[in-house]
């Protein structure tokens, strides 16, 4: 299947529309380990990457897989690897290294149900191991939430330029329900894999001075030095790439904060007009981290209350209650192993809410 025509639409899944924007983003080696419901990333790889000179591997564990997209990425190469809520947890110390070297990959996560083993559905209950960094020390990866299969593609490419940008690993973070569906994707952006100059890859020392990439500083102090630049680059980061969508947030009495499948759900809602009597607004944080937090903080001191929708037991609300630093009530709801919130269920949420909010206000 070659999947070179620009500006044709191809019907793909989610995880088709990740892998095959990998490989127009220059990514030529990836390695992946079974685990549902991701392996359309892996099955995609293992036919396109042969027709483009790329190296696919069905590695023999997740932690192969981790050490492997750090051997290509230090060469210099652009790299990735998938997998979904295990396997991310087993990953997360070769993460933690790769962070701690600047070594720039992408890594997807097709969210499933947990704790443990758990279950194949839909769920958004990684998100604690995804934007609090994960593994071991003080760092943090760039988290992208696509909403479509068409952003899904658009922001694996963003993906690639990010971590060579910020020599950092990004992770795409969707579920289960993005990476099945199937939707017409353009994929309209190309690079050629042997156009990205860095000078620090260890890529041979005989015309260069001598490079070392490594995450251990023996000498007293040099740590300390290294996690000071590690955080200016964060701080950079959270100043210059915060992404989100809003719809609907002026004027709004209640504004949903939701991302992913989640946050498609709701735009159902607002866009339906399914509650005609109360204005609600949405804002869909597209970066996780960096959070848009200014935008949610600017929000929150205009309107009655906010209600956060996620498929967890609640995670991000805890961002967004940071967020709000009390300018008005956060509400929750979410469902947990597998369970999708429905437009009905969002409307009885905001219902209840209105309802509280006039109870309260009649008792005052």
């Amino acid at each position: 299947m070659m999947l070179t025509d620009e500006n044709k639409k191809y019907l793909l899944t989610g995880n088709e529309a990740c892998a095959e924007a990998a490989i127009q983003a220059g990514c030529r080696f990836y390695y992946g380990y079974p685990i549902t419901p991701q392996n359309e990333i892996l099955t995609h790889m293992a036919i396109r990457m042969p027709q483009v000179g790329g190296t696919c591997i069905q590695v023999e564990s997740e932690l192969a897989a981790i050490n492997m997209v750090h051997g290509s990425a230090a060469a210099g190469a652009r790299t990735m690897t998938s997998s979904s809520g295990p396997g991310i947890s087993l990953k997360q110390e070769g993460i933690s290294y790769l962070a701690g070297s600047e070594l720039p990959c992408v890594i997807v996560n097709v969210q499933r149900g947990g704790p443990g083993l758990g279950d194949i559905s839909p769920s958004q209950a990684d998100y604690f191991q995804a934007v609090k960094g994960g593994g071991h020390g003080d760092y943090y990866t760039i988290v992208l939430a696509p909403g479509s299969v068409q952003e899904a593609a658009d922001l694996v490419y963003d993906a690639f330029d990010l971590a060579d940008t910020y020599r950092s690993p990004v992770m795409i973070l969707g579920d289960a329900q993005l990476g099945q569906m199937m939707e017409a994707v353009v994929f309209n952006k190309k690079c050629e894999p042997d156009s990205f100059k860095k000078e620090w890859a260890l890529t041979g020392a005989n015309r260069r001075k001598r490079n070392i990439v490594k995450s251990f500083f023996s000498v007293q102090g040099e740590l300390e030095e290294f996690n000071a630049k590690l955080q200016e680059k964060f701080n950079l980061i959270k100043s210059k790439e915060v992404r989100y969508e809003e719809i609907n947030t002026e004027n709004a009495d209640i504004v949903i904060v939701a991302y992913g499948t989640c946050a498609r759900i709701c735009k159902e809602v607002i866009m339906k007009n399914k509650l005609p009597d109360i204005k609600v607004g949405l804002l869909r944080p597209i970066t996780l981290w960096p959070y848009p937090s200014q935008i949610i903080q600017e929000i929150a001191g205009k309107v009655q209350a906010i209600l956060t929708v996620e498929m967890s037991a609640g995670q991000m609300v805890e961002d967004v209650k940071l967020s709000v630093l009390g300018r008005c009530p956060v509400h929750f709801y979410g469902r947990t192993g597998g369970g999708i919130p429905s437009p009905k269920d969002i409307i009885k949420k905001i219902t209840e809410i209105i309802s509280l909010k006039e109870n309260t206000t009649c008792m005052t």
